[in-house]
């Protein structure tokens, strides 16, 4: 049995002792170093694979992802909502509804609601958590930890792109499936397998629990996804309808979702990402869930701590340790080596989501609100402030975590589902009323979203002023608070703006045909218009109504953005031909603007107006090789929800 060193916290005035904490030794240092070079070359290798240096090949991957690596994507997204999304021609969900509703308030709205999503339920949180888990590996300040994962994320998201972000994710899901089935291995011998389990979970209390309150006691129906609808913490009828609504806003209308699939090389590409999705989603609950009940299970005395001040000694939040069960499962239960390799592992999960988001708040800001500002701005400067945001943005989520640990008695899951229940529900919402019924017109659209965004503000702002009491502790918050489980409150949410939405668009004029077609379900296929002889409106949304703009051809399109194959010669250097230095030139190349296209309005305008890159045929045969696929998914699912339920 190999050495092992390891800390002890204080015993507390009550008696309790912690278990002793490992740290990791010199041969898991190794591995995680050499894991991470490995990953860093990973990406700088993808920027020779891309054109950095041009909207598309930054924010789209140049539209040459294959189905292996694009795996973040569900089945509802690429049967559904993807050959719309194709047909329109976007590049962010924001320009879809710009181009569905036309004006731009709109677009606007949503750009700043999702960066302020990305904030909340995203960055702010991987970064947490993926602190955390450094923190309990090495014992580092909380902010420190946060500072070194963000390190090495920003070098290749700042330096590749999408393709980047794309290919290291594809890496990085390997070793993430190969440690955590180790993992599962490891835990399920060490508790005697799936009977016991379910059998000492419930036993599993911690010494600090006095024996006279509910505080830190397993739930009864810990082991059930169908819940009582009233007293307990997930009821089943809001995760049903609840959590459904929520979901399929991230799933179908999430930039950092959606932006993977619209780099495909094809929907067929597409939709064979989105069937591997489906079927590793089934991994997680025996990979990652049942391992975490298990950790409760050996490791008590810490991850079910129940006295706050104990809880503080632990893992820093007096509100509860349950965020630590994997990480403490890693570190006390693998052996030397393994246990850094699983650590790497735990981090390139998070920079994963990390650099996923980057990009994609990159690319609603730059693409829907600095060019709406700035809408002659050249290429070269959208790469600037697309690059200069991913850092702001950073800092702004890093003040955001101390709000993460507080709310919600700590527990990440529930803090992300709480938000997501009041921002997404008037978005999913409008965009499943945009794409599939024709009627929907910008005045219903806006009011819905502008009427559930105050009702989802207003509750946000009311569970961060009345927090959740401990279960020791009196509840005096408000009834509305109190009383109405914030699932239910996502089903009120959708419903209201449902009811908005259509009221409005019933009571106000119909969208012109232009802002129909090809941009719902049932006009996805007309054919594309290429001038507006009548002058009331262009079928182009970056065109002005009557002006009769014709964009060029796509492959004209494409050569006036990525256009060095063709108009190579008509490209100056960075600084406009201005003699630098060999480590500017250095500088710029990493970022990917060591060259830029002349700043013309053409070319800017031509940018605006670029078709969607995947097309959206399917061969026959490979289509039936999907369809069948989708329903063995299907069947899959029910199967896990009926027997879990």
């Amino acid at each position: 049995m190999e050495t092992i060193h390891s800390t002890t916290v204080p015993t507390t005035t009550s008696g309790w002792n912690a278990f002793p904490q490992q740290t990791l030794q010199s041969v898991d240092i190794i591995v995680l170093v050499l894991y991470f070079m490995f990953v860093l070359a990973v990406g700088l290798w993808s920027m020779w694979k891309t054109k950095r240096s041009t909207v598309k090949g930054y924010f789209l991957a140049g539209g040459k992802m294959v189905w292996w690596p694009g795996m973040f994507c569900v089945l509802v997204l690429a049967w559904l909502f993807l050959p719309i999304y194709m047909a329109a021609g976007v590049t962010t969900m924001p320009e879809y509804l710009q181009k569905r509703f036309g004006g731009k308030r709109i677009q606007i709205f949503l750009a700043i609601l999702y960066l302020f999503i990305y904030i909340f339920t995203k960055i702010s949180v991987d970064m947490y958590a993926g602190a955390l888990f450094i923190q309990q590996a090495l014992h580092w300040d909380l902010y420190v930890a946060v500072i070194g994962l963000l390190v090495i994320t920003a070098v290749y998201t700042v330096a590749g792109g999408l393709a980047a972000v794309i290919y290291t994710d594809t890496l990085q899901t390997v070793i993430m499936l190969v440690g955590a089935l180790t993992l599962m291995g490891f835990s399920f011998a060490k508790v005697g397998g799936l009977e016991d389990l379910q059998n000492r979970y419930f036993k599993a209390i911690a010494k600090s629990h006095d024996g006279n309150s509910s505080c830190g006691l397993p739930r009864e129906d810990a082991f059930h996804i169908f819940r009582d609808p009233v007293t307990s913490d997930l009821p089943w009828p809001g995760v049903l309808v609840g959590m459904t609504v929520p979901s399929l806003w991230y799933w179908c209308t999430d930039q950092v979702i959606v932006q993977r699939s619209l780099a495909a090389k094809s929907l067929s590409h597409a939709k064979g990402g989105s069937l591997l999705a489906s079927y590793l989603k089934v991994l997680p609950l025996f990979m990652m869930v049942l391992p975490g009940m298990i950790s409760r299970i050996l490791f008590p005395d810490l991850v079910a701590c129940a006295d706050p001040t104990t809880c503080k000694q632990i893992c820093g939040n007096p509100s509860g340790c349950s965020d630590i069960a994997y990480p403490k499962l890693v570190i006390e239960l693998l052996p030397i080596g393994l246990r850094g390799l699983m650590m790497s592992v735990m981090i390139a999960a998070l920079m994963s989501s990390l650099t996923s988001i980057f990009n994609s708040a990159s690319t609603i800001f730059t693409m829907d609100l600095w060019r709406h500002f700035r809408p002659l701005s050249s290429e070269w400067e959208l790469m600037i402030v697309g690059r200069v945001f991913v850092l702001i943005l950073v800092v702004v989520s890093i003040l955001w975590i101390p709000l993460v640990q507080a709310s919600q008695g700590g527990q990440l899951f529930i803090y992300i589902q709480t938000i997501s229940s009041y921002l997404q529900p008037p978005v999913a919402i409008v965009f499943i009323l945009g794409c599939f019924w024709r009627r929907t017109n910008e005045k219903g659209a806006f009011s819905g979203l502008l009427v559930g965004m105050v009702m989802g503000l207003i509750r946000m702002v009311l569970d961060f002023v009345y927090l959740l009491p401990r279960c020791d502790e009196p509840d005096n918050r408000p009834a509305v608070v109190k009383y109405v489980h914030y699932l239910y409150f996502s089903i009120i949410l959708s419903f209201v703006t449902l009811v908005v939405v259509v009221t409005v668009s019933l009571l106000t004029e119909p969208p012109p045909e232009q802002m129909v077609s090809r941009l719902t379900w049932f006009t996805r296929k007309d054919v594309p218009a290429v001038k507006d002889p009548e002058g009331s409106g262009s079928p182009f949304p970056n065109s002005a109504a009557g002006t009769h703009q014709v964009p060029p051809p796509l492959a004209m399109q494409l050569t006036m953005i990525d256009g060095p194959e063709t108009i190579g010669k008509d490209k100056t250097s960075a600084l406009d031909g201005k003699k630098t230095s060999k480590w500017m030139r250095l500088f710029l190349w990493i970022c990917g603007m060591d060259h830029r296209e002349k700043d013309t309005p053409g070319a800017s305008i031509a940018a605006k107006t670029e078709a969607a890159v995947a097309p959206p045929k399917e061969a026959p045969w490979v289509k039936h090789v999907l369809n069948i696929n989708l329903i063995v998914c299907i069947g899959a699912g029910v199967f896990l929800w009926a027997y879990f339920a």
